[in-house]
């Protein structure tokens, strides 16, 4: 990977600071070193001390730049387990937005190429990138994946394709000209229409082993009174849909 920023910590604050960064906070004046490393510690100019951590999954959820509504951990998960990215995959993304799920997947050693059609969500994914870690292994294009399929399909087919765009379905019906036999998709929804069509599109172009899920968690709440899953948040977020190319 390449060098990315690190995670300064005391107590209950965190600051994701670079290399040779300076920040002011009320705790004193952080000036990080260019050779700082995971396990260091750094005062600020009144003598506070900050643990320096390496970036982890989900310090990149709290910390990364926002564009929209990121996809969370436990989707992000599914969509590791059930496909299996690793070192070495190539992996075809489209539907970049910040660009959690892309350096999830350039962490685990993956090789991302992925589209986002909103220039401006392209630009902060490409920062973030550089902030994971991971620039040099998830290339984000500015542009619409569909526009680009007759391109794709002629060169070195994908390990993994992964889809979190309205637009899925005519993607997912040109997917087995993108990957390899025996490659996985993987297509999120928010919605259980869209959800739909992508599946009955995986079926149509001959993916094995098609399934939707719905991700629902709900936390825990421990008390002297006894223990009961906790009435709030939401517990849904949304669909996924997984196939293997033939």
């Amino acid at each position: 990977m390449t060098d990315a920023a690190y995670l300064l910590v005391h107590e209950d604050r965190e600051y994701l600071l670079e290399p040779g960064e300076e920040f002011g906070t009320d705790l004193g004046v952080l000036e990080v070193p260019e050779d700082v490393e995971g396990g260091d510690t750094v005062e600020t100019h009144l003598g506070t001390v900050f643990d320096v951590r390496e970036l982890r999954g989900p310090d990149l959820f709290n910390h990364l730049e926002r564009t929209g509504a990121p996809m969370i951990p436990r989707d992000v998960g599914l969509v590791m387990g059930h496909t299996g990215a690793s070192g070495g995959d190539r992996v075809l993304d489209a539907g970049t937005g910040t660009g959690i799920l892309a350096a999830y997947l350039g962490r685990a050693g993956a090789d991302v190429t992925t589209y986002e059609v909103d220039p401006d969500f392209a630009e902060v994914a490409r920062g973030n990138m550089a902030t994971a870690g991971v620039a040099d292994r998830v290339e984000v294009h500015t542009g619409d994946l569909t526009e680009e399929l007759d391109a794709l399909a002629d060169e070195e087919s994908f390990d993994v394709l992964t889809l979190d765009t309205g637009d899925a379905p005519a993607v997912v019906e040109r997917a087995d000209d993108l990957l390899a036999s025996g490659g996985h998709l993987a297509v999120y929804s928010p919605f259980v229409e869209g959800t739909r069509e992508a599946a009955l599109a995986a079926r149509e172009a001959g993916f094995e082993g098609v399934e939707t899920l719905e991700t629902i968690q709900r936390e825990m709440d421990f008390s002297d009174r006894g223990s009961r899953p906790s009435t709030a948040g939401v517990g849904h977020t949304g669909y996924l849909v997984f196939g293997r190319a033939p």
